[in-house]
């Protein structure tokens, strides 16, 4: 499928969900006591670093965006779905979203303290996933840290119902911890922590906590 396609069908599909998605997603973090302590590192490290923009990339419905910025973090959400940025911004009026598209993020060269992408990597091919953290690895600036959350395994799916039961129409891939350190640290990262985990946020869970080299 050709990049314009697939995009395209994950902002349908988004859109088409997006409601019920926000409904079903709204409380997990109360679940996820594990989670909330890698959210907490992670706004230490932003801290420590010096503080500054961070961007939560494929914000969907910004429920990590407007916890990260309960933390006290200088957070904003990106999402490719403009059904899902309403939502954000209606459930989350104190914080800022904007519609954009994590394969070209339109923000400047080292303009973020720090990024975060919760499981909004999953649906990148594989063809196209280097990009996209070399990507990541422009706007955050030297020695940032970049928090990722995804699915762990091997195989990808195609994933045509979803949240409420509504059709969709998206590829989720599954990858190996190990292969996506190796790739952020081909992109211009040095991988830092990594974990693996059960919850209510994913049956096969995988965290990533990384810096942009200089």
């Amino acid at each position: 499928m050709t990049h314009q396609g697939w995009l395209a069908e994950t902002r349908t599909s988004y859109d088409t969900v997006a409601v019920d998605y926000a409904d079903e997603v709204r409380d997990l973090l109360d679940r996820t006591p594990y989670e909330r302590a890698v959210l907490a590192l992670f706004v230490e490290l932003v801290r420590s670093a010096g503080g500054g923009p961070v961007s939560d990339v494929g914000c969907g419905s910004g429920r990590i965006t407007a916890h990260l910025g309960g933390l006290g973090v200088d957070a904003f959400g990106i999402d490719l779905s403009p059904a899902m940025i309403e939502v954000a911004r209606r459930e989350h009026p104190g914080a800022r979203f904007e519609v954009g598209s994590m394969t070209e993020l339109a923000l400047a060269d080292a303009s973020l303290a720090a990024l975060v992408a919760w499981y909004s990597l999953i649906h990148i091919p594989d063809d196209e996933l280097d990009p996209v953290l070399k990507g990541f690895r422009r706007v955050v600036r030297p020695g940032g840290p970049v928090l990722l959350g995804f699915h762990v395994g091997d195989e990808t799916r195609l994933k045509t119902r979803g949240y409420g039961g509504h059709p969709m129409k998206v590829y989720v891939h599954r990858r190996r911890p190990d292969e996506l350190a190796a790739r952020l640290r081909a992109a211009g990262f040095t991988v830092e922590a990594q974990m693996t985990l059960t919850s209510a946020e994913s049956s096969r869970g995988g965290l990533l906590l990384a810096r942009r080299t200089a």
